[in-house]
């Protein structure tokens, strides 16, 4: 998956519209237009589409950890040059504040089933023997995951419902 890929799907399952990501990308000290956010949105073919190269996506990711925990203390997130879907996961779960079990769970939702240990080989050091590089699929899942709780929450509705009898 590509930056813009990313962006474009974490948009539609957080349901953010141009203003929220554009104060997203302020929190972490990236200025950014609306006609930026919107090339950003549109697929390859499109003839205004731009790239969102690494350094503008960490930057949202950031912001995206400012929104959803507050500004730390101490000195700022700084955007990473390069990501991987390693970093790119690390981020969600610092941001949307999950453990182990949470992120199991959505994956669980896109149906998807990884074990605890291979989703914490996604967590260690890329030296670590247990290291394990997240390919786009896993990626891909998470965020169909995220989007299944956060956004499509609202269409699960109960299928009947009792209603105590009266008492008359």
């Amino acid at each position: 998956m590509d930056n813009n890929d990313i962006l474009r799907r974490l948009r539609y399952a957080l349901e953010l519209n141009d203003n929220s990501m554009i104060q997203i990308f302020g929190l972490a000290g990236l200025p950014v237009t609306r006609e930026q956010v919107s090339n950003w949105l549109k697929k390859d073919d499109a003839a205004d589409y731009e790239a969102c190269n690494d350094l503008q996506l960490a930057t949202f990711l950031n912001g995206f950890i400012i929104h959803k925990r507050g500004q730390r203390d101490g000195a700022e997130y700084k955007p990473e040059k390069r990501l991987s879907n390693n970093l790119i996961l690390v981020k969600l779960k610092i941001a949307l504040d999950l453990k182990s079990d949470d992120m199991l769970q959505l994956l669980e939702l896109a149906n998807f089933v990884l074990s605890k240990h291979e989703l914490s080989a996604f967590f260690r050091k890329k030296g670590h023997k247990h290291y394990r590089e997240c390919k786009d699929q896993v990626l891909r899942n998470f965020i169909q995951g995220i989007q299944f709780k956060y956004r499509d929450k609202k269409e699960l509705k109960p299928v009947f419902s009792w209603k105590k009898p009266d008492q008359s």
